[in-house]
């Protein structure tokens, strides 16, 4: 069982089918390709899909060969939490529907589970990041991907990490005008870091392509700076830009003000890791200060029988994700019983992974949020959107002895709404003073409805009762 039907997911789910398994790709899309391979819908009539994604071709010919080997693919299936009953008995269960909310349970039992959940954006947040008109950089780009369309005619892109470039670049091909692009870090620090460099530079082309496509669209860079504030009467009308210091502190003075439709804000990803850490498996902090799963030389993790691969590791983009999606797969064929294929294969996929993990580990440093972003965030300022909580009563709750995320969600209800935390977890955490990101183990990893439960449970036999005795 796959769950996941992003590049590591296609990737894993292919080399363990033609290895002789019987595999399913679970999913919550109705395509496979995951957030970065989405695919337009049918009836848009997308005259050339491929050309909104890199690497295209690549991806193309593992899905090929995923469906050639006969893998069952379930979309629209929304997996809220696994079971294990022994290191080869493992039940899936899920919801179904566009947003989970069919009433229908499902249940897929499996020998093994190869998680392949991917990432989901981290959002710092700031005056005004509520406003309709405001979206995330990764959500900018699946509304172009996905639905062919922009969040706005005139779009600032902010933020924090390399994804900004390519969603510029991307916005800007589509007919955005984009006037700058707001990174609260910067570039030179790569430098620092020569080997990973030279060990991949196809790293150094990507970034190359869109700082071509940058220039020809005329896009300034405006580097250790952030979007402060957002201006608008229901609608984003401007943004606040000011330099940041060292510490990622704005630098009185330095405001200025640029004219915009729209916002696209980032500070990197986060790994899906709900599932993996409700079953008990080992994290590991990264160097940006998200928690990912502690892996194997094979990709399994500390709780025997489940594997995964790609984000939920490490965020490292596609082409690490497809090289641990296939290195799992054959360390899962290798389990239970069948070949893993040439050793010289493995071999180069480790060499491969030890390559692109080192860099990933360079960039999420060199992007990681500087301990001061929150100093100056005023207290009217939400924090949690769904409970409408602000970052004054986070302060008040942590003046009232709460030390970590999870008091401070006691406290004031933060992370309780429809998201559980995904979009406010980062800074809830930081505000705390958390030393590191809190584990989200919990029961359900998605919203369920209740009738789903209850068609779990068979029936319970009705108890006789005394005449006027209250039935229970």
């Amino acid at each position: 069982m796959v769950v996941g039907g992003g590049p590591a997911g296609v990737v894993g789910a292919a080399t363990a089918a033609e290895l002789g398994l019987r595999v399913a790709v679970v999913d919550l899309g109705p395509h496979v390709g995951g957030q970065f391979y989405r695919t337009p819908a049918a009836e848009l009539n997308a005259a050339r899909p491929h050309a909104l994604h890199h690497d295209w071709a690549t991806f193309q010919r593992w899905r090929e060969r995923m469906d050639a080997a006969r893998v069952e693919r379930l979309g629209r299936h929304h997996v809220w939490a696994i079971e294990r009953h022994g290191e080869q008995e493992w039940t899936v269960h899920a919801v179904t529907g566009d947003d989970g909310t069919d009433a229908r349970p499902v249940r897929i039992r499996a020998r093994a589970v190869l998680l392949a959940t991917g990432a989901y954006e981290r959002q710092l947040p700031f005056r005004g990041w509520t406003l309709p008109g405001v979206v995330g950089a990764g959500g900018a780009q699946a509304m172009l991907k996905g639905g062919l369309v922009l969040p706005g005619k005139r779009v600032v892109v902010a933020g924090s990490g390399p994804l900004l470039l390519a969603v510029a670049a991307s916005l800007a091909e589509a007919g955005a005008d984009v006037p700058a692009v707001i990174e609260a870090s910067g570039y030179l620090g790569y430098a620092r870091h020569p080997r990973a460099l030279a060990a991949n530079p196809h790293k150094l082309v990507e970034a190359a392509t869109h700082g071509a496509t940058l220039l020809r669209h005329r896009v300034a860079l405006r580097t250790r700076s952030a979007v402060t504030e957002v201006h608008g009467a229901g609608r984003v009308e401007a943004v606040t830009v000011m330099r940041l210091d060292a510490r990622w502190r704005p630098v009185p003075g330095t405001g200025r003000e640029i004219a915009c439709d729209a916002l696209a804000v980032g500070h990197g990803l986060i790994p899906g890791i709900e599932l993996a850490t409700t079953l008990g498996c080992a994290t590991r902090v990264t160097p940006d200060n998200t928690l990912a799963l502690a892996l194997d030389a094979r990709q399994e993790t500390s709780v025997r029988g489940l594997w995964a691969a790609g984000e939920p590791g490490g965020v490292g983009g596609a082409q690490l994700a497809m090289t641990e999606g296939e290195l799992a797969g054959r360390a899962v064929a290798a389990r239970l019983g069948a070949s893993p294929g040439p050793g010289g294969r493995v071999r180069r996929l480790r060499s491969r992974r030890t390559r692109l993990r080192t860099f990933a580990e360079a960039m999420a440093a060199l992007h990681a949020p500087g301990p001061g972003w929150s100093e100056g965030l005023a207290d009217d300022t939400e924090v949690c959107r769904c409970e409408e909580v602000t970052a004054g009563s986070v302060r008040e709750a942590v003046r009232e002895g709460a030390r970590d995320a999870r008091t401070v969600k006691l406290l004031t209800r933060a992370g309780m709404g429809w998201c559980q935390g995904r979009t406010c977890g980062a800074a809830v955490s930081c505000l705390a003073g958390d030393g590191e990101p809190p584990a989200q183990r919990r029961p359900f990893a998605v919203p369920v409805p209740l009738g789903a439960l209850a068609d779990l449970a068979p029936a319970a036999p009705v108890e006789p009762r005394e005449p006027g005795e209250p039935q229970t």
